[in-house]
């Protein structure tokens, strides 16, 4: 098997909960498309395998230092009170939950190489083939396909494992990045390959 990191990217409580901030439209999509279900299990696949597990988190401190104002997106976090580093909020679902041994990638912007620790762990562990997942398919999936393909890694995103805030949103972020990963469902990827 190549050395292979699962990142399961921004599936936190804020984004994905039934009952967090944005439970009416990326929990929906969630929910919907069964991706905490199919996340569990790819999760599992991956441990057997030998695939080392990497969870990608936004966080930002209580007084939003590191969030520019200017940020669209993050101003919109400030402004809402989510997203606050500590809180129950930044925390992985627990249907998805870490284990020990499991990388946390904190970052605070949208791409979870930008700033963070990703880059010396994808190194240190001589990783080769970059698999991913997460919330949002047009928003840290597609920054994050981009950047590691650049980087010379193998990509491939585990579509059914992935939401965007409108089944749109997901369906023509996808349409753009088959250009720079390999997609497929989670439950035809072969971790060994």
């Amino acid at each position: 098997m190549k050395n292979t990191l699962f990142l399961v990217m921004d599936m936190m409580n804020d984004l994905v909960a039934e009952d967090g901030f944005s439970g009416a439209t990326y929990g929906a999509q969630v929910r919907g498309r069964r991706v905490l279900e199919n996340t569990r299990a790819a999760i599992a696949a991956a441990r057997a395998a030998g695939a080392r597990i990497g969870y990608v988190r936004v966080c930002f401190s209580a007084d939003y230092r590191e969030a520019p104002e200017s940020s669209p997106i993050f101003s919109g976090a400030r402004k809402n009170g989510i997203f606050k580093e500590g809180t129950p909020g930044t925390e992985v679902h627990p249907a998805i939950a870490p284990e020990e041994g499991d990388f946390d990638i904190v970052k605070h912007r949208v791409s979870p190489f930008y700033a963070t620790s990703l880059e010396p762990i994808l190194r240190a562990n001589r990783i080769e083939r970059i698999v991913m997942c997460g919330v949002s398919t047009n928003g840290v999936v597609h920054s994050g396909a981009r950047e590691a393909h650049d980087r010379d890694y193998e990509v491939v995103i585990l579509e059914d494992c992935c939401a965007g805030a409108t089944a749109d949103e997901h369906m023509h972020a996808l349409a753009c990045l088959d250009r720079y990963a390999r997609i497929v469902k989670s439950d035809e990827f072969d971790w060994q390959g």
